[in-house]
């Protein structure tokens, strides 16, 4: 037997959307223990300078000598090919890497993400370092 109410419908559709809203998460939101709210910041590096490529040795000594020494306490990276488009609109590919850094949400490891940041683009000679900073659950 079909109803002719749209009531039983509406009904469904407004339980449906409040069950639904429990599961998202506000930003700004306490972690659930024992996790911890920290701040993930991925750096991508490009790899193409003026005057050629970033060897994997050169950016071996970048990571040694200005990362490691910034964030002692563990970090992540990997190796990507990365797109971007130019000023003139022509697409560019490059190798590139990718930094994963999880700290807490200070001044001091903000100073030291910018340092980063700084250092590469001096010491290689690039326009820009894509910084893309999330909050992040942290447990382990």
């Amino acid at each position: 037997m079909r109803s002719t109410s749209p009531v039983p419908l509406r009904c469904c559709a407004l339980f449906l959307a409040l069950a639904l809203a429990g599961c998202a998460t506000a930003p700004g939101t306490p972690c659930d223990p024992p996790a911890r709210e920290q701040v993930q910041d991925l750096l991508y590096f490009g790899t193409r300078t003026p005057t050629g490529e970033v060897t994997p040795a050169e950016w071996a000594e970048f990571l040694a000598d200005t990362v490691t020494p910034r964030f002692p306490a563990g970090l992540t990276v990997w190796p990507a090919q990365g797109q971007w488009r130019d000023a003139d609109g022509t697409p560019v590919r490059e190798a590139s890497y990718v930094l994963n850094l999880v700290h807490p949400a200070d001044a001091a490891n903000e100073r030291a993400v910018a340092e980063i940041v700084a250092a590469y683009r001096e010491r290689f000679r690039q326009q820009s370092v894509l910084r893309v900073r999330s909050l992040a659950c942290v447990s382990g």
